[in-house]
């Protein structure tokens, strides 16, 4: 075979890979879930193709890209088996807020870090130990009530005054 002929082959497989680009978008579309990757997995097909070149025959040319295509996704499949990927959990940082280390939001928060302890010692022992044994332990107030010796009625009582002083002190700005 001459190089011209070669080079006609390279030419007609280049361009019915290129009409295949649809046909490859649908088929990883179909099979995976992030629509962000099908576009990488097609451009991961052309890729190969590119290195292997063209098939000895162009009649079978939609099958073989298929069959590359298939190959791609099982490998992709094996990455993120061996990788977890699918245990991840993307950032959100709505969730996880932002890293501003600005220092006026700094002295901000601490400011209101020192104004929430000088209210949590302003409040009688009871309802503070209470009140911490809840929001900062994660007690229920049936654990609480039991680990006092009080009623499951009487921590819901010191919770409330305990929230309602905050709120007040809060409200002074002190």
């Amino acid at each position: 075979m001459s190089e011209d002929d070669i080079a006609a082959r390279n030419d007609a497989f280049t361009r019915h890979a290129a009409a295949m680009r649809n046909p490859l978008n649908a088929y990883f579309r179909r099979r995976v879930r992030e629509a962000s990757d099908v576009e990488d997995l097609v451009q991961e097909v052309f890729l190969r193709l590119t290195v292997r070149g063209a098939p000895a025959h162009l009649d079978g040319a939609s099958g073989y890209i298929f069959q590359t295509a298939a190959s791609v996704l099982a490998d992709r499949h094996r990455r993120r088996t061996v990788r977890h990927a699918d245990d991840h959990v993307a950032h959100d940082p709505e969730a996880h807020g932002e890293n501003d280390f600005d220092p006026h939001r700094i002295m901000a928060g601490k400011q209101a870090l020192h104004a929430a302890a000088a209210a949590l010692l302003t409040m009688s022992e009871r309802t503070r130990t209470i009140f911490l044994l809840k929001r900062l332990d994660g007690l229920r107030h049936q654990a609480i009530a039991n680990q006092l010796g009080i009623s499951v009625s009487a921590v819901e009582k010191h919770i409330v005054r305990a929230m309602e002083h905050l709120m007040a002190y809060a409200g002074e700005g002190r």
